[in-house]
């Protein structure tokens, strides 16, 4: 064994641990924040929610009208934002696969299916790429409502 003065032994283990959580949290494999996603699948879900997405749901997910609770004249409801501030929380993960599967038809939109345009890793990197602007809180509550189940 080496010997050590009586406070080196600790510094040495704060070191070890220090150096150990910020290779973990520099890794690409793990999720943001304890999220179930990667930094990857949201860069990853940029590009597919630009191409796909954006265009009904605003580029950052903020949605493109402010009531979009109440029918259009159409009588369908507008596309709702899907960064936390609207019901998408509500909703687990299987279920947000659903809807992008099925389109939004069935709850009164006018959303389109995307079930043969999209492959599942591209379906999976859109959620994380509109979760990632979900607060801590937001994300926790969708956890707590069947969140990845």
């Amino acid at each position: 064994m080496i010997k050590t003065k009586p406070g080196a032994r600790l510094s040495l283990v704060t070191i070890v641990l220090s150096m150990t959580l910020l290779a973990c949290s520099d890794s690409e494999d793990s999720g943001a924040s304890g999220r179930w996603y990667t930094e990857a699948q949201i860069n990853a879900g940029v590009e597919t929610f630009r191409e796909n997405c954006a265009e009904c749901h605003g580029d950052r997910a903020q949605g493109l009208v402010e009531n979009w609770r109440t029918k259009d004249t159409d009588g369908f409801f507008p596309p709702p934002p899907l960064d936390g501030s609207a019901h998408a929380w509500h909703h687990s993960q299987s279920v947000l696969l659903q809807v992008i599967d099925n389109g939004g038809e069935a709850l009164g939109g006018k959303m389109p299916a995307f079930a043969n345009v999209l492959s599942h890793s591209d379906k999976l990197a859109a959620i994380a790429y509109f979760q990632s602007f979900w607060s801590d809180e937001i994300f926790q509550q969708w956890n707590q409502m069947g969140g990845t189940n």
